[in-house]
C-alpha cells in the first residue's frame, strides 16, 4: 500500500544528493535511511556497518547467494 507522505524540502534535497551517490532513486533513498534508523533503534549497540553488513548477507540469503561456513 502507497501512500504520500511530506517529507521537509531539506530531506527530499538530501535524499536527491545521496540517491545519485547510491544510486537509488529518491523514494528508495528516503525507504533506505528510514529502514536503517528502525533497525538503529531496535538495536542501539550496532554500528551502522554492522547493520549494513547484515542487510548484505539477508540480501545474498534471499538470492541464493549463501554457502555454509567451514569451523575450523
Amino acid at each position: 500500500m502507497s501512500i504520500a507522505v511530506r517529507v521537509s524540502d531539506f530531506l527530499l534535497n538530501e535524499a536527491r544528493i545521496f540517491s545519485k551517490i547510491d544510486n537509488r532513486s529518491v523514494t528508495g533513498q528516503i525507504e533506505h535511511w528510514a529502514r536503517i534508523g528502525k533497525i538503529s533503534e531496535e538495536n542501539p549497540d550496532l554500528s551502522y556497518s554492522l547493520i549494513k553488513e547484515i542487510i548484505i548477507g539477508l540480501e545474498e540469503l534471499e538470492q541464493g547467494l549463501s554457502s555454509e561456513y567451514k569451523f575450523g
